[in-house]
């Protein structure tokens, strides 16, 4: 995930939209789409979809659907969803949900910026991937929490700030677009976004017999991003309890085989990461000393001082998490980390917050997916008449002020995981900063699982494919931890080759650092069986700095 809104608090005036103003304030409003068509599923949910492969858009790859639309759950909860077969047996090819963090990013970032089927040039055309993920799963994107992206609650022309990046009607400063107008309040936590997200998941898989009567698996793959460290051990966690209650037949629905759950670059646990900012400010692995010593020795003292990052981390702890002076005292947490703590590397570095190796401002990836995005045809081509929102900042505030950023349950959470026959994945680009794998390899060790006391003493072992090695892997069990050389913090963008097989090998079950299949290995932590072993032949850069 490539998104301001996650990190407004560091960088001082958050992007209204990730595009110059200038450029917001040209948008009109898009057309309403045509010839858009409609299923109604068993548990009364709404999809409206379109086919946007058929008319060129993205995925091309001949006989390889893809839809594009809305799961209504009601009047009031538009999510859009785009889901793309996979390009080998999506019959019986698994079901993997990708999503982006922020909280309020867009998981159109992913698709478009690292592990899609397609990118976008700077002509404003689209390229496949030759590395995207659905060479081995059918893939679904959603935008989520509701205003982020192309999901709505309602819809209103009007613009967006040029300070704040939140909506104003269209009496602010004229009609510039039509954008998502939502509550951001009925959605501002975790737990609640991973209560969403199931309803729409069961919404969409209800009506996926009628969408794509090609894909018949029920092996669920979820793979997260940055915020995703929060997303996906509390979605994973919520999902598997809500899906035992349809096993038991307690509640009704489609019932899902749960396989894997991969974090790349994840916030997790802000108390055990936060002391690894200043270390990798100062001693990273690249050499570069992006702070003086004055800098880095504040960074240590604000987290460790007496009321400091980590007291008021553990004040939060101690809340319920339920009340708002327990959303206050867990928001004081946040922000005392993050201005402090984390904070300023940002305001001294003068480096990247999700390279340090680039300068603060180089754009990379480029993000020329938004002004495609910006064209009617694509619009009317996807099933939608909203101008498109990376980042939304409501969304980001809202989490903002109840300290979700801080709570400390996600690490509870992935160790409830790990109970089951779930493979996890950490995997870190050992260039980026702000979710640094300093912080993740620290979580990893700190992480409590039946094999914890063997995964901590195991060793790391290179990671190669085809011979070339990409960084270094730590496995026990069903759990591992990853560090990609050469990667900031979108790892499928720098390196897509290593990580389409860190994917593959982690559904398929095989060992990741050579891809080779496991001995002895406990039923059900395997993937499909048709999911192939692809290696790459592509000529590969030689890893330096290390």
């Amino acid at each position: 995930m490539r998104s301001f809104s996650l990190f407004s608090l560091a960088l001082p005036l958050a992007a209204a939209a990730s595009l110059p103003w200038e450029e917001i304030a040209r948008r009109q409003l898009p057309n309403e789409p045509t010839d858009v068509k409609t299923i109604k599923t068993a548990n009364n949910v709404t999809i409206r979809y379109k086919e946007p492969g058929k008319q060129g858009v993205c995925e091309t790859t001949p006989g390889v659907n893809s839809y594009s639309g809305y799961v209504d759950l009601n009047e009031h909860a538009h999510t859009f969803f785009w889901f793309f077969e996979a390009r080998k047996n999506p019959e019986t090819a698994p079901i993997t949900l990708w999503l982006n963090g922020g909280p309020g990013s867009d998981s159109l970032i992913g698709l478009f910026q690292e592990l899609g089927p397609c990118r976008v040039n700077e002509n404003n055309e689209t390229e496949l991937n030759p590395h995207s993920w659905n060479e081995v799963s059918n893939m679904l994107f959603l935008s989520q929490p509701l205003g982020t992206g192309f999901s709505y609650a309602d819809k209103a022309p009007g613009s967006l700030n040029p300070y704040t990046g939140v909506f104003e009607d269209a009496e602010f400063g004229g009609v510039s677009g039509r954008y998502p107008v939502i509550n951001a309040t009925m959605i501002d936590t975790t737990v609640l976004a991973a209560e969403a997200t199931w309803e729409v998941l069961q919404g969409f898989l209800s009506g996926l017999g009628k969408l794509d009567p090609n894909v018949k698996s029920k092996s669920f793959n979820l793979w997260t991003e940055s915020y995703g460290g929060h997303y996906g051990p509390a979605f994973y966690d919520h999902f598997m309890k809500e899906n035992e209650k349809i096993a038991s037949g307690c509640n009704e629905g489609v019932e899902i085989e749960f396989n894997t759950l991969g974090i790349i670059n994840g916030i997790i646990d802000e108390g055990i990461q936060a002391p690894h900012y200043p270390e990798f400010a100062r001693y990273n692995t690249y050499g570069i000393e992006a702070v003086n010593e004055t800098v880095y020795n504040y960074m240590k003292f604000a987290d460790a001082m007496p009321n400091g990052c980590q007291d008021q981390v553990l004040s939060c702890k101690y809340t319920n998490r339920t009340s708002l002076a327990d959303f206050a005292i867990c928001s004081e947490a946040t922000n005392m980390c993050r201005d402090n703590v984390e904070g300023p590397y940002y305001q001294f570095s003068g480096r990247g917050t999700y390279d340090i190796r680039h300068p603060s401002r180089d754009p990379t990836p480029p993000e020329y997916y938004q002004t495609y995005l910006a064209k009617d045809e694509v619009l009317n081509a996807l099933g939608v008449d909203l101008n498109y929102t990376q980042s939304n900042n409501d969304v980001y505030f809202a989490f903002q002020q109840t300290g979700d950023f801080v709570w400390p349950n996600f690490k509870e959470d992935l160790e409830d995981i790990l109970k089951h026959n779930v493979r996890v994945a950490l995997i870190y680009g050992d260039a980026d900063y702000i979710c640094n794998w300093f912080g993740g390899q620290a979580v990893s060790l700190a992480t409590n699982y039946a094999h914890s006391k063997e995964f901590r003493k195991a060793g790391y072992a290179p990671f190669t494919v085809d011979g070339v090695e990409y960084g270094e892997t730590r496995e026990y069990g069903n759990f591992s931890f990853t560090r990609v050389y050469e990667a900031g913090h979108e790892v499928p963008y720098y390196q897509p080759v290593a990580s389409l097989q860190l994917f593959n090998r982690t559904l398929n079950g095989w060992e990741l650092s050579t891809g080779e299949k496991k001995l002895g290995m406990k039923e059900g932590t395997k993937g499909p069986a048709t999911a192939t072993h692809t290696e790459s032949s592509v000529a590969l850069p030689t890893k330096t700095g290390h």
